[in-house]
């Protein structure tokens, strides 16, 4: 399992630690009169520990990152001691060396400073006596605690990201957990900087994903600004990684957190036999779900469209919806075309396809090359498609159209004759019947017109009416489908007609009990 956390650009031990800088911020360090003579630009340096020596080969005994107090009582008068010491403190990767003002030096020694600023080395002189015991004590106990919070944090995440796992929750509710333990955006993305999942307050998500592709690849800038990554993969391969937005805590700390949550995510696809393409389709379908329902408006997901690879800018939008088709398969189609687009399923057997074409490209021909790709693939599947848009604002209730034309044909396609492509224009009265479905007096008709075969004996009548309406009232057509001979298929429609009390060979009857049927059918789902 690899999860390999890193600020962008570097790599640093996962320990919590204080810098150079707020070390000199703390109190008792300020009651000494601090001064940065050397090294300013290095004051971000993290330091590990304090250690208080007046050795002059202190280096041999430092192991790196630690901030040396010093009076430096046994470097007077040797200057060539003094810049040695110097060397040996920035061959052991000291964080800093302290040095306070006295007997030794009553001013800071130009040997000791000149070899400091050279080699990188922030140096401090305390203008003030000042015992060094409170600032080893001070830090020490502030090291402490904040690695002991780091540690409980890390162990809290760790605890309730496992629960959510045995409980066999989806992706979505671990992210919102480090999302709220770390205070920012959470951002999933694979190798190629395709967003597949999101966590954290949605503005501030927004915000990120606005221009996500360019700064994730510029390493969402410096270790100040509070991004940090852990990669995720398994057995020598990675496939994605979690990026902390702007994480204003303790780096170390985040560095903790952004393992846990990579650990716990790496588990989860582990445990859930999924892959990192079962997260881009989740993406997709959060997206398309989002879009389909107008509870968020367009316009705010447009930077979720965007960091999911979607292109937006300049763009004809071509909604679809198939009915019955594997979502892997159309996805697979779309590669296959060259078609760049999302695909994500919905419910009810229907599968959401949002194509993104350039303006010069023939949406009509491209819709159509995709239809008849699918239908070689999938077989006879209902594929309806909404009029191209060209604002993506329009986008929602193009998938709304295109959702409703296939729900209006789903039932009957098996005997309706259909266009590759089925449009809004192609549903007639079936579509207008479907849209008032949920109006209690179109209930009430249809429950009246067809109450002698609403019921278990008349289930099979039921559908030899739907059969013979739906194919214009040809008995040869219908008695084929229903594999019964013409005189069987007489006596069947001379029972609907007296069970219903109607004359299917007049016009205006039969046409009631059509508009019933497609009620009764759509009501039904």
């Amino acid at each position: 399992m690899t999860t390999t956390s890193e600020t962008w650009g570097t790599v640093e031990p996962v320990e919590p630690t204080l810098s150079v800088r707020q070390v000199l911020t703390l109190e008792r360090v300020l009651a000494g009169e601090p001064e940065v003579v050397a090294g300013a630009g290095q004051l971000d340096r993290l330091v590990r520990w304090v250690h208080v020596a007046e050795a002059a080969d202190v280096g041999v005994m430092l192991s790196g990152g630690e901030m040396v107090l010093t009076t430096g009582v046994l470097l007077a008068g040797d200057e060539g001691a003094q810049a040695e010491y110097i060397q040996s403190l920035h061959r052991a990767e000291a964080a800093a060396v302290v040095l306070g003002l006295g007997r030794a030096f009553p001013a800071p020694p130009d040997v000791m400073r000149r070899a400091a600023e050279r080699c990188g080395l922030p140096m401090v002189v305390l203008h003030r006596p000042f015992p060094f015991a409170e600032l080893t004590e001070e830090v020490q106990a502030r090291l402490v605690r904040r690695k002991f919070a780091a540690v409980s944090l890390s162990e809290a995440v760790r605890t309730a990201l496992t629960g959510l796992i045995t409980a066999g929750a989806p992706l979505q509710p671990l992210l919102d957990e480090v999302a709220q333990h770390s205070g920012c955006p959470v951002v999933v993305s694979n190798l190629a900087h395709r967003v597949l999942a999101t966590a954290g307050e949605r503005s501030a998500v927004d915000d990120v994903l606005r221009d996500w592709e360019r700064i994730a690849r510029q390493a969402g800038g410096s270790e100040g600004d509070g991004w940090i990554r852990a990669e995720l993969g398994g057995r020598g391969e990675r496939w994605g990684r979690i990026v902390l937005c702007g994480y204003r805590g303790d780096t170390a700390t985040g560095r903790l957190l952004a393992d846990r949550a990579a650990e716990s995510l790496v588990l989860h696809r582990m445990l859930g036999g999924t892959s990192a393409h079962t997260w881009e389709e989740q993406s997709a379908q959060s997206l398309l779900t989002d879009l389909v329902s107008g509870v968020v408006p367009a316009r705010q997901l447009l930077p979720r469209a965007r960091a999911a690879g979607l292109p937006v800018n300049r763009r004809t939008f071509v909604p679809l919806v198939v009915r019955d088709a594997d979502p892997a398969g159309l996805d697979r189609v779309l590669r296959m075309l060259g078609l760049p687009g999302i695909v994500a399923e919905l419910a009810d057997g229907a599968t959401a396809v949002l194509l993104s074409l350039a303006r010069d490209q023939d949406a009509s021909a491209l819709t159509a090359n995709f239809a008849a790709r699918v239908r070689s693939e999938s077989g006879r599947t209902v594929i309806a498609a909404a009029d191209a848009r060209t604002a993506w604002d329009d986008v929602p209730a193009g998938l709304r159209e295109a959702q409703h034309v296939a729900d209006a044909v789903a039932d009957s396609s098996a005997v309706l004759v259909l266009p590759d492509v089925v449009r809004l224009k192609d549903v007639h009265l079936r579509g207008l019947v479907r849209l008032l479905r949920d109006d209690p007096h179109v209930q009430s008709f249809a429950e009246r017109e067809l109450d002698g075969l609403l019921c278990a004996a008349g289930e099979d009548l039921l559908a030899v009416l739907r059969t013979y309406l739906a194919t214009g009232r040809n008995k040869s057509r219908t008695a084929q489908l229903h594999h019964v001979s013409r005189p069987a298929l007489y006596r069947r429609l001379e029972a609907i007609q007296t069970r219903l009390g109607v004359d299917l060979d007049d016009f205006e009857q039969a046409a009631s009990v059509h508009i019933a049927l497609l009620a009764h059918d759509a009501q039904q789902g």
